[in-house]
């Protein structure tokens, strides 16, 4: 039986037609699956690892889940800094997408403004069904990546040198700041520091000194290299050039934090995918109703007390599963929750 190819399949295009236009931006996989990681890790709130806390065993395993008071550092304080850079490497692509489809630096601007402005938004209204009350902050991380997304846009439109230079001068001014205005144990106090009276100047109640609205003046700088990252995976160099260049990369910023004080086979990626697409709401569950999630689960799995002092990482694991069944179900329908 002879078949009929159609001028496309053949690949001849008949007179005066136009080929498709192929996007020049594409999807990336790994920004996905990282998304999914961090939101994974968040939602699943140390894993109930919190209540093993005073564990002869496990507290040390309990300790990396929870942040340290002020100095040093754990895996669960390089979770806030991962989360600002992962917007930062989505940044370049979103934009150009944007360029793409036909959108002018004006419609792009403002694009960016109202989703930070909603980010805002989102925020304090996930925070007061939290809290069951109005409790206006900006701590939240929601609100500061609206903080940071809005400036990081306004700087990676500049020459990459001033891109730099503006990286310098907030580190710089946020330390000049801690100076000019110490605690009572001096610049780098966890007391009454600078972002302490700026919170409760503005909203009349301290946080813990970890956090403060001002944060995201530092934050931004690691946003900003997010959305150089993803500007160098947009050139048209190798993998093993970019990944050279990111494993150099991240080897001087180890050398320079310390002296201051895998690969992965594609399908196993599509976990960490299906949460990393729909990071938005399973973020805005983990607040709102991951205690009832908890009380349900509870009521079939008897909070695992049967197992003994792993009962908490193993009621946390199954509500965790949940969440992530819930995202994979919106998944399979294409349902993505965005701002």
């Amino acid at each position: 039986m002879a078949t009929t190819l159609t001028p496309s399949e053949t690949g001849v295009l008949p007179p005066g037609t136009t080929p498709e236009r192929q996007p020049a931006t594409k999807r990336y996989l790994a920004l996905d699956a990282f998304r999914g990681f961090i939101m994974l890790i968040l939602a699943a709130e140390g894993f109930g690892f919190s209540a093993l806390r005073g564990d002869p065993t496990w507290g040390r395993v309990a300790r990396w889940f929870n942040h340290v008071p002020w100095e040093g550092g754990v895996f669960w304080d390089t979770i806030q800094p991962s989360f600002m850079f992962m917007v930062g490497v989505a940044m370049p692509v979103a934009v150009a997408r944007r360029t793409e489809l036909g959108a002018t630096p004006q419609q792009t601007f403002r694009h960016v403004l109202w989703r930070s402005i909603r980010l805002v938004i989102l925020s304090q209204i996930l925070i007061w069904v939290s809290a069951g009350r109005i409790k206006p902050q900006l701590i939240n991380v929601l609100s500061q990546i609206a903080f940071t997304y809005f400036l990081t846009y306004l700087i990676m439109r500049w020459p990459w040198r001033y891109q730099a230079l503006t990286a310098f001068v907030l580190l710089a001014g946020w330390t000049a700041l801690l100076f000019a205005f110490p605690g009572p144990d001096g610049p780098f106090s966890p007391r009454n520091h600078i972002g302490l009276r700026v919170d409760r100047a503005i909203f009349r109640y301290d946080y813990d000194p970890s956090y403060s609205t001002l944060n995201f003046l530092t934050s931004t700088v690691w946003t900003l290299a997010g959305a150089w990252v993803g500007r160098m995976l947009m050139s048209n160099k190798s993998h093993r050039d970019n990944l050279n260049k990111l494993a150099a990369g991240m080897g001087v910023s180890f050398a320079l934090a310390f002296a201051i004080h895998p690969w992965i086979p594609r399908k196993w990626t599509f976990p960490l995918v299906v949460v990393g697409m729909n990071s938005i709401f399973i973020y805005s569950l983990s607040i709102i109703l991951v205690e009832w999630l908890d009380r349900a689960v509870g009521v079939f799995t008897f909070h695992y007390k049967f197992i003994g002092t792993l009962a908490p990482v193993a009621q946390a694991c199954t509500v965790l599963f949940l969440m992530w069944y819930l995202c994979y179900w919106l998944y399979r329908r294409n349902i993505f929750l965005k701002l």
